[in-house]
């Protein structure tokens, strides 16, 4: 599968990132966290000294289509190893290209909207037309669709994002979701399991947690993530929420082996690639360091850290892992094949 092109132990550690732009311009390490909307020198020589899985661009990464067209294929030529080229593009308020003006594509106003009116056909659509377009300006990879059911009306996180309030629907509306994307070429990452939908925090500013046993995650959150799992999804996103009345502790499920490998990969049966949402987020940051952080999602059955606060911290902290032997040859190896394996599925080795 192509594993050659990750023969040392720090090539394949690179494999477990993905970052943003402005990691490998070594921004945020200095705190200049001045957008990257072009290569330069020293991304080229970052991404082929650590190797990395994959870069996420946001809104302030993408100005018109030539430049983040030029931009995502600037990336892809300087990287050793084919890179994941990721965006959030839900379709509604998430929609890093659509709600851009300068981009003339179809807008969709919320998932949400799309669900009501209960046509798996039209969420096909919907994704198949959001994936052409990112396919076109050099995306493989959509942080959707929302798996999450919009239970709780407090909730702030949510909302309009998820496809409704039903899980029977959210599950027909996800799987036929994944089937627009995968129809368009762009491989999908359901979130944000074990479910979002039933909070009133945002991890994005802090400790969140979700007081429902598994039997009744079972019974609802989980069903649109289990429909995924068989449709199949090439990636599940795990949220930072903390599931105490499953796990018996306050870990955030992203660092949970009882959640990840347990769960997961266990009670669940998902083969695929399981990725951390974005570690610089409060739930993470004002708890754990990057280092710390990173090591612990990789012990607990995390295939990829995505977007740790501070990256050279976090990726030097999980070398340090396997030389020491806290996280096995075997386990990173577990990691790097499964990834690769996906990325030559989608044509992304050289």
């Amino acid at each position: 599968t192509g594993v050659q092109t990750c023969a040392l132990p720090k090539e394949k550690v690179g494999q477990l990132f993905i970052v943003r732009p402005e990691a490998l311009a070594g921004r945020l390490a200095k705190g200049n966290t001045h957008a990257v909307t072009k290569i330069c020198k020293t991304i080229q020589k970052n991404i082929k000294k650590y190797n990395v899985g994959g870069v996420a661009m946001f809104s302030q990464n993408i100005t018109t289509p030539g430049q983040i067209t030029k931009l995502n294929k600037d990336l892809q030529k300087s990287a050793k190893t084919g890179l994941f080229i990721c965006v959030d593009e839900e379709g509604g308020s998430v929609a890093r290209i659509a709600n851009n003006r300068k981009f003339k594509v179809k807008k969709y106003s919320s998932m949400q909207s799309v669900g009501k009116t209960g046509k798996t056909s039209k969420a096909k659509a919907a994704c198949y037309t959001i994936g052409r377009y990112l396919k076109k300006y050099g995306f493989n990879l959509d942080f959707a669709p929302v798996a999450d059911v919009n239970t709780n009306p407090k909730n702030i996180v949510i909302g309009k994002r998820a496809f409704g309030s039903s899980p029977g629907l959210v599950s027909k509306m996800v799987d036929a979701g994944i089937k627009g994307f995968h129809k368009a070429g762009v491989m999908t990452c359901v979130k944000h399991f074990p479910g979002h939908g039933d909070t009133k925090g945002d991890t994005h500013t802090g400790y969140v947690s979700v007081n429902r046993t598994w039997a009744q995650l079972n019974k609802r959150e989980l069903l649109p993530f289990k429909k995924a799992i068989t449709s199949p999804t090439d990636l599940v996103m795990v949220a930072h929420i903390t599931a105490d009345n499953v796990t018996g502790d306050e870990l955030p499920a992203s660092l949970s082996r009882q959640m990840i490998t347990k769960r997961l990969r266990g009670t669940l049966k998902y083969k695929g690639v399981v990725i951390t949402d974005a570690m610089e987020m409060g739930a993470i940051v004002k708890n754990y360091s990057s280092g710390e952080s990173a090591v612990m999602a990789i012990q607990a059955g995390a295939d990829i850290i995505l977007m740790p606060q501070n990256f050279t911290e976090a990726y030097r902290a999980v070398c340090e892992a396997v030389r020491d032997g806290k996280i096995s040859e075997k386990r990173l190896d577990e990691s790097v094949l499964r990834i690769l394996r996906l990325k030559e599925k989608y044509g992304l080795l050289k």
